[in-house]
């Protein structure tokens, strides 16, 4: 089991779990309770994935969100043989462990790449894989448990690290310089729009032109800034406002804004495309690019409802209960029209 006691101790050293070869038996209890094993990513609704999906032998995919490589692999063993997949991750630090771990797992560089990008670059990855477009796309907009279990990331408010949030940590400004540079107006504005934070403006006013260096202090003035809050309503805000300036630091509803725009150019005739959300500004985007693009022409089909984790999948890993799914297909030629 995981090291008891209340002393503080590295990541590396309390959770047992992120070296699943010599823990194995610490790796199942912890799965076994419904939680995710440090340093590991559990996907989330691959069955559902895979058949709306339907990924054949020889087909041609792209995950635009690599992650731990877990779509991945259960793609391309339906694709195979004869089949590809190429494999998108912005994040310099995990990307090499995935491809690693996939290349231990017997997929050469044959099948499978791996291109260290978000999906915002799908074109010029295609463009330089020398392909004109895919059968199969998939994008996984969540934060992995590899980036939300590390401190150092400084993407979670449960343990204390430095407050970054960066995907990339080489590019752009962390959390922390944010907050520091914004002013209240601009800053409840962000919270409102990539959190649904009710209390926007009351927070932008104890956190904007302030400078936070841990998580932790950060987390302290979030629950400082609210009047008398219940302990479970204080770290639901708390959750909102991490999830708000993470967005903002990497960009991330540009990003995705781009991957619509240019999802439909990127597929091949009868191509499919899967997308897994966990909040509603991502969720409202998807579904208005489908719903625009269905009308267009673009697609032929999309989903009629939004699909959701299983109440099993739910109880078996509590991070997957956010989770929405959302699929479209484009036009396989005149027999679509």
């Amino acid at each position: 089991m995981r090291y008891r006691g209340k002393n503080p101790r590295r990541f590396e050293e309390k959770y047992k779990e992120a070296d699943p070869a010599r823990y194995a038996e610490t790796v199942a209890k912890v799965m076994a309770a419904g939680k995710t094993p440090a340093g590991m990513h559990r996907p989330i609704m691959v069955a559902e994935t895979l058949q709306v999906l339907a990924p054949q032998p020889g087909e041609v995919a792209v995950d635009c969100t690599l992650g731990y490589g877990g779509h991945a692999e259960q793609i391309l063993h339906k694709i195979l043989p004869g089949g590809r997949l190429i494999g998108l991750d912005a994040d310099p630090v995990e990307l090499p462990k995935t491809e690693a771990r996939l290349r231990e797992r017997g997929f050469s560089p044959e099948v499978f790449t791996a291109h260290r990008s978000n999906f915002a670059g799908l074109p010029q990855i295609l463009a330089a894989s020398q392909l004109v477009g895919v059968d199969l796309i998939l994008a996984d907009l969540g934060v992995s448990s590899m980036q939300l279990d590390d401190p150092a990331r400084g993407f979670s408010v449960k343990r204390e690290g430095p407050l970054d949030m960066r995907m990339n940590p080489q590019r752009g400004q962390s959390a922390s310089a944010l907050l520091e540079k914004i002013q209240p107006g601009p800053l409840a504005e962000l919270l409102t729009d990539n959190a649904d934070e009710p209390n926007a403006a009351r927070l932008s006013e104890a956190l904007a032109g302030k400078k936070f260096v841990t998580t932790t202090e950060l987390a302290t003035a979030i629950r400082s800034a609210l009047t008398n809050p219940a302990v479970e309503l204080a770290t639901l805000t708390e959750r909102r406002v991490f999830q708000a300036l993470r967005i903002a630091v990497n960009d991330e509803f540009s990003a995705l804004d781009t991957f619509l725009r240019n999802l439909p150019a990127c597929l091949n005739p009868g191509g499919r495309v899967a997308i897994l959300t966990f909040h509603s500004g991502e969720d409202r985007r998807v579904k208005k690019a489908f719903t625009n693009g269905l009308r267009d022409g673009l697609y032929a089909e999309i989903a009629d409802e939004v699909l959701r984790p299983s109440a099993e999948e739910r109880y078996a890993n509590s991070r997957s209960a956010p989770a929405k799914l959302r699929w479209a297909r484009v036009r396989r030629g005149q027999s679509d029209i």
